[in-house]
């Protein structure tokens, strides 16, 4: 008889191992002939070498359907076990479908839904610099934080930074409750909601900890060189020339940027002025840098969302 132990990363236990090691139950019943013992991240295997190592062989592609597609349900088991040739080739074609970005929580189908969203996905592969421009709804910070995930997933990259001015839309920062972080965390909200389709909690949680994603108010990037890291600045239409400037100066080497602005949502006080529209049309032909405009097609919120746009634009050129 012979012991050997695989070492799992504790965010991916509950995933791994099923509710209650529910999946660990049933690889018992496939694996009749060995002993699985689940210690924390150590699962422990007992019996004969040659059973051992086709385990060990199988549980390989668990964890990388996991990895993949953020689930593993008893269904897949079930799947991958009576189609151990097939998988490998399945999961080599299933990246042939370019819409599809990732795979998010439980399985969830991450994908460019219209043809702009399609262009980011393209756009930030052959460019280092993007910008995307255009009306709410449009899907250009979900669309940039699912390519970060992607890129972090595929070891791309080492980091995410995910940011956003933090700017008062008609409110005062002064009055809301508690210290520094608990007044900034609303503003940053939107990209947390991102991030929570995308990444099980567990391993989300771990990412922050240790830094590997970082959300921050566009001020905290003064300063810093920013490597090897997809870097998110989100409602860029609320930073001024300054900022964005000192932002877009950050990025260090094996960087990607993504700039997501709606220049009709501008809740900078008056005597500012928006610096999105100056940095597009400055840098707008520099190699590397890409812009992409998005319009009322490639709103994908609700209807009535395309109505509302379309009403504020028409109201907004009677007073011009």
């Amino acid at each position: 008889m012979t012991e050997e132990i695989i070492h799992i990363d504790n965010e991916d236990l509950v995933g791994i191992y099923g509710v209650n090691d529910e999946n660990i139950q049933l690889l018992r019943k496939i694996f009749s002939q060995i002993k699985l013992i689940a210690r924390g991240n150590e699962l422990h295997i007992i019996g004969n070498k040659t059973k051992i190592e086709e385990f060990k062989s199988f549980f390989v592609r668990l964890q990388k359907h996991y990895t993949k597609y953020n689930q593993l349900t008893d269904n897949d088991i079930l799947y991958l076990n009576e189609n151990k040739d097939k998988w490998d080739k399945a999961v080599l074609e299933s990246g042939d479908n370019k819409d599809i970005i990732l795979h998010g929580r439980e399985g969830k189908i991450i994908r460019a839904r219209t043809p702009n969203q399609i262009r980011l996905t393209k756009s930030i592969i052959n460019n280092d610099m993007v910008f995307a421009v255009g009306p709410a709804g449009t899907g250009k910070t979900y669309t940039a934080v699912a390519l970060a995930v992607k890129a972090l997933k595929n070891k791309e990259i080492r980091r995410i930074i995910l940011t956003r001015p933090a700017v008062e839309a008609g409110e005062n920062l002064g009055f809301l409750p508690g210290d520094l972080r608990d007044k900034l965390d609303p503003y940053l909200q939107p990209l947390y909601d991102a991030l929570r389709d995308m990444i099980p909690p567990q391993r989300l949680l771990a990412y922050i900890e240790d830094k590997t994603i970082e959300i921050a108010p566009l001020a905290f990037m003064r300063g810093r060189t920013l490597d090897n890291a997809y870097v998110i600045l989100d409602e860029a239409q609320n930073a001024t020339s300054i900022q964005l400037k000192m932002f877009l100066t950050r990025m260090g080497n094996n960087a990607k940027f993504f700039i997501t602005g709606d220049l009709t949502q501008i809740d900078l006080p008056r005597n500012q002025s928006s610096g999105l529209l100056h940095a597009i049309n400055l840098l707008k032909d520099i190699p590397g840098i890409e812009v992409i405009y998005m319009d009322h097609s490639d709103i994908v919120r609700h209807r009535l969302v395309t109505s509302i746009v379309n009403a504020y634009e028409a109201n907004e050129k009677r007073k011009t």
